[in-house]
């Protein structure tokens, strides 16, 4: 009995599996880096969102302001008592918002503040003078 036809046949299906499995090794290969890399961006993302929380809670906590009037100075004058130190006059914001220093910009200015006092944003410490509420 000739066995050689079946020996060829077993080859030929031997350098198939073979060329297979080199083929499957790598595409491994390939996966597992694509997948410690996947792995390394969420320990990134981890590590991030602890800072971030971290951060977070060391920053002063000012509650979310209410709903402001229309008038694009009110923004402004929030940022401008987030950056103060201390209470501030109307002229002092005045001149923060880089308005010119004319009775009715002060006058304007003073009444936008008795606003946010009155919208519970801010506080009058003494007649004139305000601080962000705490």
């Amino acid at each position: 009995m000739n066995i050689q036809p079946l020996l060829d046949a077993l080859g030929i299906q031997e350098d198939a599996d073979r060329a297979l499995a080199d083929d499957l090794r790598t595409r491994i290969v390939e996966l597992q880096t694509r997948l410690r890399e996947a792995e390394t961006h969420l320990e990134h993302l981890a590590i991030t969102r602890k800072t971030v929380t971290a951060l977070g809670e060391r920053l002063p906590n000012h509650p979310v302001s209410p709903d402001l009037p229309e008038h694009p100075d009110y923004p402004r004058i929030l940022a401008v008592f987030n950056e103060a130190t201390g209470q501030l006059r109307a002229r002092d914001v005045c001149e923060a918002l880089d308005h010119e220093l004319l009775p009715k910009n002060i006058e304007g200015t003073r009444a936008k503040l008795k606003r946010l006092v009155k919208l519970d944003v801010l506080t009058e410490i003494d007649a004139g003078s305000f601080t962000r509420k705490q």
